[in-house]
């Protein structure tokens, strides 16, 4: 009698202990998240976005504890194009980066879905050695200027150069990374860089100076960024997707309160980019304007005008199709849940507020 009660016993030990492997076995032990940018310091981090406090509060990590689920942050020096290569090879299962290497990367077959905004209508910047007589971007002509290819600064500069009679074949254009076209300015080996908020940081140390804002000539000469999914990862763990879509909405609500503008710059400058980078990035904008999630008309018309501009520049081959690319579902449900359907504003896609 013993015997079978203790063979009762170890049935339901086993019973237990197969459905808890089970239960395991449909979560994944890790989400790996690409980020198109190389990140600073150790571990590496970033700013400029909501998907950078996101990652610099943990709070992934923090959502995921419980269920013993890893989250890994992997970081790119290549950006949006190195982002692809690891996606293409199944290295990821969400990614963080620009509008043109996704449509790039959409017109090559890679299988994602656009969750949602995250860093929207930032321009760019072109910086010339502090002692140039470079003063404006129709003086570029002939110049050696840096130029970040495939990246989402290639279009805008190209739209910028277009509006002021130019085109990359006026210039002598020198593919540079990042810290690679910072360093040349530096040191005076290029005579312009097409960069970014990187550029401020050189200025305040007087060995650049800006002469062209893009975002100053309307939301059309801005660029966009996101935080996509792998369909594969997509339909296997939608719970998931949308847990990581709450979370990034959370991060987009608290990097859009202007009550924490000096937390923000604060948190964001963990990256290595100064506190006074981000106050001049962000100088005369709303944090709502620049830290939206929505995917309204503007988001999509941007993404489309992105395609188009691809296919003429000859970027990619055949058309890119948008509107089915935009997967909401998740981020229409945290946007109810969290009460925030009405929290930011919507734009129409000449960058107009609706309503």
């Amino acid at each position: 009698m013993h015997y079978f009660r203790l063979l009762k016993s170890f049935v339901i030990v086993a019973a237990l202990s197969l459905a808890t492997v089970q239960a395991y076995a449909d979560k994944p032990a890790v989400i790996r998240i690409g980020v198109a940018q190389q990140g600073g310091g150790d571990p590496p981090t970033f700013g400029g976005s909501p998907a950078a406090t996101v990652q610099l509060q943990q709070s992934l990590e923090k959502e995921f504890a419980a269920d013993g689920i890893k989250v890994q942050w992997l970081f790119f020096k290549g950006a949006g194009p190195a982002v692809n290569e690891a996606t293409a090879d199944n290295s990821l299962d969400f990614a963080f980066q620009g509008d043109l290497p996704s449509v790039l990367a959409r017109a090559n077959g890679l299988k994602t879905h656009l969750l949602l905004a995250s860093g929207v209508r930032s321009g760019i910047k072109v910086a010339v050695p502090a002692d140039s007589d470079v003063r404006s971007i129709k003086d570029l002509k002939g110049k050696r200027v840096s130029l970040f290819r495939g990246t989402n600064l290639q279009l805008v500069a190209d739209n910028s150069l277009a509006a002021n009679q130019l085109s990359e074949r006026d210039l002598r254009v020198i593919n540079l990374d990042t810290a690679s076209s910072l360093a040349a300015l530096a040191s005076k080996g290029i005579d312009a860089a097409v960069n970014d908020y990187h550029v401020y940081k050189l200025r305040d140390q007087g060995l650049a100076k800006v002469v062209y804002e893009s975002q100053n000539d309307g939301p059309q000469f801005t660029r966009q960024a996101h935080l996509l999914v792998v369909d594969e990862f997509d339909r296997a763990h939608p719970d998931i997707v949308q847990r990581v879509v709450n979370v990034f909405v959370k991060g987009a609500q608290w990097s859009s309160d202007e009550e924490n503008r000096d937390q923000l710059f604060k948190l964001w400058a963990k990256s290595g980019v100064p506190y006074s980078s981000w106050q001049a990035e962000y100088a005369n904008q709303r944090l709502k304007d620049r830290n939206s999630p929505l995917v309204d008309p503007f988001i999509v018309a941007r993404y489309k005008a992105v395609a188009a501009d691809a296919l003429k520049l000859k970027l990619i081959r055949q058309p890119v199709e948008v509107d089915n690319w935009f997967e909401t579902k998740y981020l229409d449900n945290a946007l109810r849940e969290q009460k925030l359907d009405h929290y930011w504003t919507r734009y129409d896609a000449a960058g107009k507020p609706i309503g």
